[in-house]
């Protein structure tokens, strides 16, 4: 393996590969016809915005599939109930024979075939004990940094941090040890320290990977989520072309502009022979009397069966709360008007939506639910500059370098995040943590985003575990060398029905009273009781709480069940708090709101306990942390406490 065919895989793979998956539906196969209006599923009609056609039927027609069942409320069960076997997963390709061998070349190999196959935490394994000077290996250069690699690519940046300060230390005279200084470039890009990103490049032999520097710049440098940084580093880094290229675009096409921003605009653009064309700033429009807002959803109405209806009774109930926002906002003075079109299931038909000249005017365009869907969206959005709101992902990459798409909900990253800042701020004890997470694309996100805020705040991480919660061998390994008393807090990312009853088990088992972190939806799994839970220090990562004797969400749902005779679900819910709280801000603030957005903190919703994008943040920066107290929920970290 060459290191420069490696240096190139690298980059491509950390780029690209920092994805939290959302919580998408699984598309469905059949697509509908294009623009029909919600109500009225036979006839489509063509939407065109000021025309009585196109607007979407009354707020007051009664969805046409029957409600989904509500979650089974928890009844109390042995927390040893068994957890069903799972079919066991592809192994991969076979391991490399000799592993541990006391032959360094052996482990060497080893090290490189382990890293091909992805297998980083083997190959890590496997390099470490040759990267150690007094161990006189040959490539011990060689092999701290593919171990470096192998960090990186399992996003464990500590560890890959302090293998590069060894390889920089103890191996100054490698002649390699320009992709030593890249790649701890991109390991600071990653983790959001672009000064140190820059200072590191800049350390490099002015000939040595030029191109590659420049496209790293250009990849992770819009990455910045706020004016204060971008102003610092411009003082640090006055000659930074890419730097400099990155604001001015944030300028003139991310709707950071105000007529203050000019002078040092018209500097960029001149000292950077930037395109002026490019980067002149469309007049920021006017706040209007009302706005248009475009909804893109999945509806299906070419479908009338029974089981795609009831499949999408979820896009109904976004839907219906969405109209009843916008009475609300119509009674409060605040008038939007929506204008529905049917995305169908699949890309083509989103396309030929995105095709309408029309659907250019809009002031606000809210969708769609599939990601592959989001994507082409969010190009869309940031061609025309259009805002875009993803109702239901929590995928933080669609946002991450798209000045104009923002996702309503906090993103999985971001809900790690917040439990570590609160677990680093109110638990007590050692500051020591356990992370098991489920072995999902989302879980793993989740556990990485935790262990690297927590020991960012001075916590630790002593383990972090990978777990199939339908097999219980697994969780039994997971657990089986932990010493729960002494471990300060627990966190188990897991929606697995198996999960909870086995970690409930064996903090009994050791007679710990440690505390836990997990998800809500533990609170709804029927092999669990409340009584289990409100005994213990449990906290639940709870986005989509609702207080029910919150007056807005009683009244909502006093409003749902006159207009649709059926109680309203969480995604009924969610339509109404988008559309209410962005409905808002564009008059506020008009289309262009997002330096708005950002200079403003959470503030409490509508329904829900809060929502805000504030830094420059395009997910929900907002997660309530809840607790079980007396068999009754409460928020330990409502809006505005610290």
């Amino acid at each position: 393996m060459r290191l420069s065919s490696l240096l190139t895989a690298v980059c491509v793979c950390l780029g690209a590969g920092i994805a939290t998956p959302g919580h998408a539906q699984t598309p469905a196969k059949k697509p509908a016809t294009a623009v029909p209006l919600p109500g009225k599923p036979t006839a489509p009609a063509k939407a065109t915005p000021g025309t009585a056609a196109s607007r979407p039927a009354s707020a007051t027609a009664k969805p046409t599939t029957p409600a989904a069942k509500p979650a089974p409320k928890p009844v109390p069960t042995a927390a040893t109930t068994a957890p069903r076997p799972a079919t066991p997963k592809p192994t991969g390709p076979p391991l490399p024979a000799n592993l541990g061998s006391p032959d360094p070349n052996v482990r060497y190999r080893n090290g490189k075939t382990l890293l091909d196959q992805t297998r980083y935490e083997l190959a890590m394994q496997e390099l470490e004990p040759l990267t150690a000077p007094t161990g006189k290996f040959a490539k011990a250069p060689e092999a701290a940094y593919l171990y470096a690699v192998a960090a990186s690519r399992a996003k464990k940046w500590a560890e890959a941090e302090q293998m590069l300060n060894l390889l920089r230390n103890e191996y100054p005279q490698w002649p390699n040890l320009a992709e030593a200084f890249f790649l701890q470039g991109q390991l600071s890009f990653e983790q959001g320290d672009f000064d140190n990103a820059l200072r590191v490049l800049t350390q490099l032999p002015a000939d040595r990977l030029v191109t590659e520097r420049e496209n790293m710049k250009a990849l992770y440098l819009p990455r910045i989520k706020d004016r204060a940084t971008f102003q610092s580093l411009l003082k640090t880094y006055p000659q930074e072309a890419a730097l400099g290229r990155a604001y001015a675009d944030k300028l003139a096409n991310g709707g950071w502009y105000t007529e203050a921003d000019k002078p040092q605009l018209e500097q960029l653009i001149s000292q950077f022979r930037l395109e002026a064309a490019r980067y002149t700033p469309r007049p920021r429009p006017a706040r209007k009397s009302t706005y248009n807002i475009g909804v893109l959803l999945p509806f299906e109405f070419d479908d009338t069966s029974w089981e795609k209806r009831r499949k999408n009774q979820f896009v109904t109930d976004l839907y219906a709360g969405l109209r009843l926002a916008q009475d609300s906002l119509q009674r409060e003075g605040h008038p939007v008007q929506l204008f529905a079109y049917d995305t169908g299931a699949d890309t083509l038909q989103l396309k030929q939506v995105l095709a309408l000249p029309e659907l250019a005017t809009m002031d606000l365009i809210v969708g769609p639910v599939y990601k592959s869907g989001s994507k082409i969206l969010a190009r869309y959005a940031q061609q025309h500059q259009i805002a875009v709101v993803n109702p239901l992902s929590q995928d933080g990459d669609l946002v991450l370098d798209n000045p104009w798409h923002y996702l309503f909900e906090p993103s999985t990253a971001t809900q790690a995040r917040q439990a570590a800042q609160f677990a680093a701020s109110r638990l007590g004890g050692p500051r020591t943590a356990v992370v098991l997470y489920e072995d999902t694309k989302d879980e793993a996100a989740f556990g990485q985003a935790y262990k690297q805020a927590y020991e960012a705040l001075g916590g630790k991480v002593l383990q972090l575990r990978r777990i199939n919660s339908d097999v219980q061998e697994s969780l039994a390994a997971a657990l089986s060398d932990v010493d729960l008393k002494s471990v300060g807090h627990l966190v188990v990312a897991s929606d697995g029905k198996g999960a909870g009853p086995y970690v409930l088990s064996a903090l009994k088992l050791q007679a710990a009273r440690t505390p836990l972190i997990t998800y809500a939806s533990w609170l709804e799994n029927n092999r669990i009781s409340l009584g289990q839970l409100d005994a213990r220090d449990i906290y639940f990562v709870h986005p989509k709480f609702l207080d029910k004797t919150n007056p807005g969400v009683r009244r909502f749902r006093q409003l749902y069940l006159q207009r649709q005779n059926l109680p309203p679900s969480v995604f009924a819910f969610t339509g109404f708090e988008l559309l209410y709280y962005f409905g808002n801000v564009l008059h506020q603030n008009g289309a262009a709101f997002q330096q708005q957005l950002a200079n403003g903190g959470p503030v409490s919703g509508a329904v829900f306990q809060g929502i805000g994008y504030p830094g420059g943040t395009h997910d929900n920066q907002y997660v309530p942390l809840t607790k079980l107290e007396r068999l009754e929920v409460e928020v330990l970290n409502p809006v505005g406490f610290r």
